[in-house]
């Protein structure tokens, strides 16, 4: 076991491998934590494009010891907060809860990544509800522009596929799939748990040391590196709007700029009292919405610009964008 200490935070790294790491903030009666897992969606082959967040639904749909109501009921019993999220490098699975019942988070935590049943018809069901969750992004342009900004960027490569996958490809996959994609990308070493709150560091270490006793030992298997290239998407479709997203090559998670980029974000449209914001809203009335955003990556990132406007503001906003 493996002791650093730097700033507030502590970190610890258990004999098989899982880092732990804390925050103790005594003043707030709750504490919130997670893991994070070192797998997304640039990780999945083309063929199971969507995986990753198939398992992270079905994580919560029963285990060896809890049906699927049970998971959420226990959380919800004691007025703690139970969820999930996937992105292209990482799976989190987190919970706010008050601070004496941070035994059952970690508990519950456990259980749905190491007892997991995937049984058959549940997989079924949250098939359905996946495949209906991709029909909603793509009926909400100002979401699903997002993902076709990134496959211009990253263009057939994994870095540019939908997190979501695609319907058909959602319906191809078995319980069997996801639970083998577990087995070989939920090892302790390409995880973090983290905890901030009310909390003792060492209370944290003991509980989650044995909870997630049984988690896999496999190392951590390297992605395929990301190459910025950009190009240029349209698809015309009969709505109110245009949604626009103008992208340049940005900065990596570690490069000495990042911080730097972030500011840079927010002064050009991070806000209402941001340049973009000013100038293309306030002054001119071409948007309802326009801001910036710095996605960074392990090995590559993006600085991006979205707007929404009219069909007949268009030509009048991007030279005011350019300028700004």
């Amino acid at each position: 076991m493996t002791i650093h200490q730097a700033t507030a935070a502590r970190v610890t790294t258990l004999a098989n491998g899982l880092r732990v790491v804390t925050d103790s903030i005594p003043h707030v009666e709750t504490v919130t934590c997670g893991l994070w897992v070192d797998v997304g969606a640039r990780h999945e082959p083309a063929h199971i494009n969507g995986i990753s967040h198939v398992l992270e639904h079905m994580a919560f749909k029963g285990t060896t010891r809890r049906s699927a109501l049970q998971i959420a009921e226990e959380i919800e019993a004691v007025g703690g907060y139970l969820n999930a999220y996937t992105s292209r490098e990482v799976t989190a699975y987190h919970s706010r809860i008050l601070k004496d019942n941070v035994p059952l988070a970690v508990d519950i935590l456990a259980d749905i990544l190491q007892n997991s049943t995937f049984d058959a018809n549940e997989f079924a069901r949250e098939q359905s509800v996946i495949i209906q969750e991709i029909g909603q992004t793509f009926d909400t342009p100002d979401d699903i522009v997002f993902d076709y900004f990134q496959d211009a960027c990253y263009p057939d490569q994994p870095m540019g596929r939908a997190i979501l996958g695609t319907a058909e490809i959602v319906r191809s996959l078995s319980p069997d799939q996801v639970k083998t994609y577990m087995q070989d990308h939920y090892g302790a070493h390409q995880m973090v748990f983290a905890a901030a709150g009310q909390l003792d560091h060492q209370e944290i270490v003991d509980l989650v040391a044995e909870k997630f006793a049984h988690l896999a030992v496999n190392r951590p298997k390297e992605a395929t590196t990301a190459t910025y290239k950009g190009g240029i998407f349209h698809q015309t479709r009969e709505l109110e709007q245009t949604h626009l997203v103008l992208g340049y090559e940005g900065l990596p998670f570690g490069h000495s700029d990042h911080y730097a980029v972030s500011i840079l974000s927010t002064i050009l449209g991070g806000g209402m009292s941001s340049r973009l914001f000013q100038e293309v809203r306030e002054k001119r009335g071409l948007v309802y919405s326009i801001y910036t955003f710095a996605s960074s990556y392990k090995d590559s990132g993006i600085f991006g610009i979205y707007a929404g406007t009219g069909p007949k503001q268009i030509n009048e906003l991007l030279p005011v964008v350019e300028e700004e």
